[in-house]
């Protein structure tokens, strides 16, 4: 074991963690907005939108996370009509093709874990704020949303750690955070379980950080975390 290497390498890949948390702020903030659209897609009684952000959620969580970063990287790029408009100027770049995949694979989940959130709601609830005169909107606001982000957030810490670990793969668009750096060195060096133990030390140290941030807001929320 080559103590020394994996010291040297630690700070370079330590740099590469700040476009890995870029990756996962971005993707995770646009992914949590289109994870309560399509929740609350999903309560609609109408059948046709009820179905297609049932599809959504399907589609995006029954697919390989890899296959869906080579159609988006790969595939449109095939699609000379795309090639030729704004979206382009976006889609051919490895940083925004990562943030569009992670985005749409987080939003899927997401749906579903705050669609579990607002069926958890009792009707008790819903009704008590009819009688105190809130329409639909203040009552989704001031009752509905708090206790679907308490009874959500046990199953929102998995995935946040789930995202940090699946953001390894976007190295395979040549894209540099910890995962493409750490196969940079080990092209140079041939240690891969040196440099593959520092990687995974800082995954480890990043997903430690959200289990102990997500802790703390579930005791300040009154929630019970489970064993």
């Amino acid at each position: 074991m080559d103590f020394e290497l994996m010291i040297s390498s630690f700070p370079k890949l330590l740099n590469a963690t700040v476009i890995t948390l870029k990756l996962l702020s971005l993707s995770l903030f646009f992914g949590l907005f289109i994870g309560l659209l399509f929740a609350i897609l999903r309560m609609n009684k109408n059948p046709i939108i009820n179905k297609f952000a049932y599809g959504y959620s399907y589609v995006f969580r029954g697919t390989p996370l890899l296959v869906q970063i080579f159609i988006i990287y790969f595939g449109l790029g095939q699609i000379e009509y795309l090639r030729s408009t704004f979206l382009w100027v976006i889609l051919k770049e490895p940083y925004w093709c990562g943030i569009i995949t992670l985005t749409i694979s987080t939003g899927a989940y997401s749906s579903e874990i705050i669609r579990g959130g607002i069926l958890s709601v009792s009707k008790n609830f819903i009704e008590a704020s009819g009688a105190l005169g809130l329409n639909k909107i203040k009552t989704f606001l001031l009752i509905t949303l708090p206790i679907t982000v308490r009874q959500a957030l046990p199953a929102y810490g998995n995935e946040l750690i789930l995202m940090v670990k699946a953001s390894s793969l976007i190295s395979i668009i040549t894209l540099m955070e910890i995962t493409g750096i750490a196969r940079t060195i080990i092209s140079k060096t041939y240690a891969p379980v040196e440099i593959f133990l520092v990687a995974g030390s800082i995954y480890l140290i990043i997903n430690f950080i959200i289990v102990l941030a997500v802790g703390l807001a579930e005791r300040k929320l009154g929630t019970v975390k489970a064993n």
